[in-house]
C-alpha cells in the first residue's frame, strides 16, 4: 500500500487536532473551560443551563476523539502492514542470499578439492613444487577471506 497525502480539509484537520487533544496546550485549554463554567455558575448564570451546555459538549467531544482515534488506528493498521510487507520482501532477499552462500560454498569446496588435486600432481617436481606453494598459499588465504565472507553475509 502507498502512504497517501491527507487529500482533503476534514481529514487533515482531524490529523491535526488528534495530535493536539494529547498535548499540555490540550489539558490547559480544557481546564481553562472547565474553570471558566464554573465562573459563570458562581456569576449566576443557571447551574442547569451550563451543566446541559458542558454535559453536550463533552459527549460531543468524547463522540469525536472515538472517531478521530479510530481513524488514527486505520492509518497505523495500514503502515504496519507496508512494514509488513516490507519484512516478507526482506526475509525472501535473505533466503537468496542464504542459497548463494550455499553455492559459494560448493565452489570453495570444489576449488579446495582442485587444489589438493594440484598439490599433489605437482609435487613430482620441486622447482614448480615452490610456486605451486606460494599460489596455493594465495588461493588458501583467498579461500578463507572468501569464507570468512561468507560467514559474515550469513550472519549478517
Amino acid at each position: 500500500m502507498e502512504k497517501r497525502p491527507h487529500n482533503n480539509f476534514v481529514e487533515t484537520i482531524a490529523v491535526k487536532l488528534t495530535s493536539w487533544v494529547g498535548s499540555t496546550s490540550s489539558i490547559i485549554f480544557h481546564s481553562i473551560v472547565f474553570v471558566a463554567f464554573f465562573i459563570l455558575g458562581l456569576l449566576g448564570v443557571s447551574w442547569d443551563m451550563l451543566l446541559l451546555v458542558l454535559t453536550t459538549l463533552v459527549s460531543l467531544e468524547a463522540i469525536y476523539l472515538s472517531i478521530f482515534i479510530q481513524m488514527t488506528v486505520n492509518r497505523h493498521t495500514a503502515s504496519l502492514q507496508e512494514v509488513e510487507t516490507d519484512i516478507d520482501e526482506i526475509r525472501e532477499d535473505v533466503e537468496e542470499i542464504t542459497e548463494d552462500v550455499g553455492d559459494i560454498q560448493e565452489d570453495v569446496e570444489e576449488l579446495s578439492e582442485d587444489v589438493e588435486e594440484i598439490t599433489e600432481d605437482d609435487r613430482k617436481d620441486d622447482a614448480r613444487d615452490e610456486v605451486h606453494a606460494l599460489v596455493l598459499e594465495d588461493i588458501q588465504r583467498t579461500l578463507r577471506k572468501l569464507m570468512d565472507d561468507i560467514e559474515r553475509l550469513k550472519n549478517g
